[in-house]
């Protein structure tokens, strides 16, 4: 699962420890090419893992994807702190940032929302941002409250401001 040369994260292992359990996340990821471009799919994960405070598993994803997705240094800081409002992001990220705050909030969108995320995504990508957002609200949960030491590569969340608390 990882590449050539690095250590299984802490996560895996730790989860590895119930085979059944394991295999049903592995099964469950959404890591692959699917409905989203990787950098929609980045700023999801970024975006959720940050407001749900799980600097693991928001520094993991940042060290291995940010770059490859296309993410700049104002954007990868703006998914940790400011969000939407953020002009650092297009229309369609602002209308993705938005729909994960609300979901993070109140598990639920407004019709506002709905109406301006549908604008750029097909009903598909839809469900995946949804079920992705969900997934790694998951994580985080596992991270945080397994205590799990941040990975040694792992970014950590920006000094200049902390991440949002949990709504």
């Amino acid at each position: 699962m990882m590449p050539k040369g690095v250590a299984p994260l802490r996560l895996f292992t730790t989860l590895a420890r119930d085979q059944r359990l394991f295999k049903r996340f592995v099964a469950g990821s959404l890591l692959d090419k699917g409905n989203l471009s990787l950098r929609h799919r980045e700023i999801v994960i970024d975006r959720i893992t940050a407001l749900s405070r799980s600097e693991y598993e928001w520094g993991v994803h940042v060290a291995f994807f940010a770059e490859r997705a296309g993410l700049d240094e104002a954007e990868i800081a703006s998914t940790a702190r400011s969000g939407a409002a953020d002009p650092v992001w297009s229309e369609p990220e602002r209308a993705l940032l938005t729909v994960c705050d609300q979901l993070h909030a109140t598990c639920d969108i407004d019709d506002q929302a709905w109406s301006a995320i549908r604008a750029h995504f097909s009903e598909e990508a839809l469900l995946e941002i949804l079920m992705l957002a969900g997934s790694y609200r998951m994580v985080s949960y596992l991270t945080n409250a397994l205590r799990l030491p941040l990975e040694s590569f792992g970014r950590r969340f920006p000094a200049e401001a902390a991440p949002p608390g949990n709504s």
